[in-house]
């Protein structure tokens, strides 16, 4: 699984991410800081722009291969384990770091549900929101990127990530996505 968080910049960088992802690229979950009422014509957007089938998530809907979940608006979005299987946990809880939906809660979220068997990236926005759960989910051995300073519009959370030693890798933009698919490739057996 990937987890992905944004917010000023984020929603161009998302697409740049996305258009360069196969249809049957790893689950993504992703939080972008975003007026409630553009949530769903965001995500219509990026369906028709991805290879990946990307939708608002709805409360305990299965985290499938191929698909990207993005939160309801005004709603944050989790994950949770259900057995062998993930399952998108929305809810209007208080905001956390002045946002909801917020990127730590996903992040906090996914290190507990999925831990090593997951990659979070932090991409271009202000503040430090989700700079905490990164640093979680990189505790529990969970690949972490973050987006470099000259390709971000705003380096505040991807800088605030990098500052707590969240963030393993820091890459340009345009090499995210590349990255992504070789950390999600199979290892071959070291035997």
């Amino acid at each position: 699984m990937i987890a992905i968080g944004a917010s000023a910049g984020g929603t161009e960088a998302i697409r740049v991410v996305l258009e360069r992802m196969p249809a049957d690229a790893p689950a993504i979950v992703f939080t972008q800081h975003i007026p409630a009422g553009f949530s769903k014509p965001f995500a219509e957007r990026l369906d028709r722009l991805s290879a990946m089938s990307v939708r608002q998530a709805e409360d305990g809907e299965a985290i499938l291969p191929g698909h990207v979940y993005l939160p309801p608006g005004d709603r944050h979005l989790a994950v949770v384990r259900d057995g062998a299987h993930w399952r998108c946990r929305s809810d209007a809880g208080p905001p956390v770091n002045r946002h909801r939906p917020s990127v730590d809660v996903l992040f906090h979220s996914v290190a507990r549900s999925a831990g090593r068997n997951a990659i979070g990236v932090l991409l271009t926005g202000m503040g430090d929101d989700g700079a905490r759960g990164l640093l979680e989910m990189h505790r529990v051995g969970a690949a972490t990127l973050v987006q470099d300073e000259n390709s971000s519009v705003v380096w505040g959370m991807p800088g605030s990530a990098c500052r707590l030693g969240a963030a393993q890798q820091v890459l340009p933009l345009h090499g995210i996505a590349a990255r992504l698919l070789e950390l999600a490739a199979p290892q071959p057996d070291a035997a």
